[in-house]
């Protein structure tokens, strides 16, 4: 199905159909499930040093390679997984991004042990609540935050890798921790009602 046109969106999104869907269904809808949060958190630590739109169009190889995102069992992939994985072109093939994902699966789960969900542990950096901000451009637009800077420090002391603040600000955007869509976007407004537990 393709994207409505006419919308507007943020201008970021609009360089192909996939992404402009990414956009208008994904991006900023506030996410509870902790096998989403560890998706993106791989997608988005493969992403250092290059652009979202590589990572999205990787995105079913990543969940080929990666169990569909289970970290049960992404934590138990043996070292010589890794190599397997440094031969397939489906995903960005960089042996310390790759041992990262696996290393975060590990340290995903002990979190899961401590805080009884990691969304539990990682909502509670913004009170529980998403952050709105009203942006009326891209250059707006931050790119961390007093929080990012605080989850990613922690994260560090946690042993993950390849989350730094501006991954992790990324990482709340894409979850909904934090509403970035600009005002004058489609999705600003049903957004802000999902973060209010409004009727979507």
């Amino acid at each position: 199905m393709k994207p409505e046109e006419n919308l507007i969106r943020c201008p970021w999104c609009l360089s192909f159909a996939d992404y402009i869907r990414y956009h208008d269904e994904e991006w900023g809808v506030p996410v509870f499930d902790d096998r989403v949060h560890f998706e993106f958190l791989i997608l988005e630590s493969a992403q250092a040093g290059l652009s979202w739109a590589t990572i999205l169009k990787k995105r079913e190889g990543y969940r080929k390679a990666f169990a569909d995102f289970d970290y049960q069992i992404v934590a138990e992939f043996p070292d010589n997984y890794v190599e397997e994985l440094l031969q397939d072109p489906g995903i960005i093939r960089n042996r310390l991004k790759i041992q990262a994902a696996i290393n975060n699966a590990r340290r995903f789960i002990e979190v899961q042990k401590e805080f009884g969900s990691f969304s539990d542990y990682i909502w509670s950096f913004v009170g529980g609540k998403p952050i709105q901000n009203q942006l009326k451009s891209m250059k707006d637009a931050p790119a961390t935050s007093l929080e990012s800077d605080r989850l990613a420090k922690d994260l560090k002391k946690r042993g993950f890798k390849f989350l730094g603040s501006t991954t992790i600000y990324a990482h709340m955007q894409a979850t909904g921790l934090v509403n970035d869509h600009l005002v004058g976007c489609h999705r600003y407004e049903s957004i802000r009602q999902l973060s209010e537990g409004k009727e979507y």
